[in-house]
């Protein structure tokens, strides 16, 4: 009996350390696997030369953008709708006149909302109700910017609002693709200075990133703020930048 209890237990402890032991190798195995691939990750990062390069086009803009509309304030509601309805109907006319296409032309915000006021006695009042409706419009003759503006203004009167004007350029991919040249070339000026700074020889690419462009458009603030316009608003597009970024590693020989 006394042999059957130590088999017994033999047996068990046996079958216990059996289990750590593969446990523990299996542990060991997944560290050394995640360790290896954690060293590889790392080693990888940290081979070669890492530079970013930037190239920048000016290009002259052949789109203007204008953010304009109307913003009225009457006693009631239906008053209110009318009166933009009719202002905006005049800048449409205008624009339509200018034969601005219906697509270069986007709602951008509507809105009515009732007008308070308070008395001496700090009572809240409803004095009436405000609708502001304006649009964003693509003029493709950039020349015709400034008399688009004057004529607007006339249009809608003293309900116009004008809120901006900034320049882009329609078909951008031909100057990306300059300024992701002119990046690689500052890449590599880059990558080269540091090789010789270092005393290494530089050798071919082994990552590249293409990273965003920013194309900056040009702002002209044009707000009307009511008064005759007597003078021709003048409009000067000047130049945009298209601007790329790229991320290049390069091995060391």
């Amino acid at each position: 009996m006394k042999n059957k209890l130590i088999s017994t237990v033999g047996i068990v402890m046996a079958v216990t350390i059996l289990l750590a032991v593969g446990a523990f190798g299996f542990s060991l195995s997944g560290s050394s696997e995640t360790q290896g691939t954690g060293n590889s990750i790392v080693s990888q990062q940290n081979v070669g030369i890492w530079v970013t390069g930037t190239g920048k086009v000016s290009v002259v803009p052949d789109i203007a953008v204008l953010n304009l509309g109307v913003s009225v304030q009457k006693a009631t509601i239906s008053e209110v709708q009318q009166q933009a309805a009719n202002s905006m109907a005049a800048i449409m006319a205008v624009l339509e006149s200018y034969n601005i296409a219906e697509k270069d032309i986007q709602t951008t915000n509507y809105s009515i909302y009732p007008v308070w006021n308070w008395d001496k006695d700090g009572k809240q009042i409803l004095i009436g109700y405000s609708v502001i409706n304006t649009i964003t419009v693509k003029i493709r003759n950039t020349d015709d910017a400034g008399a688009i503006i004057d004529a607007v203004v006339s249009a809608g009167g003293e309900y116009t609002i004008v809120n901006s004007i900034s320049f882009t350029v329609d078909n951008p991919e031909t100057y990306y693709n300059q300024a992701r040249e002119a990046a690689m070339d500052n890449a590599k000026g880059k990558a080269t200075q540091l090789a010789e700074l270092s005393g290494v020889v530089l050798g071919t690419p082994t990552y590249i990133y293409d990273g965003s462009y920013t194309p900056s458009n040009y702002y002209y603030g044009a707000a009307y703020d009511g008064k005759e316009v007597s003078v021709p608003t003048g409009i000067s597009t000047g130049e945009v930048d298209i601007t790329l970024s790229v991320q290049v590693v390069y091995s060391i020989d």
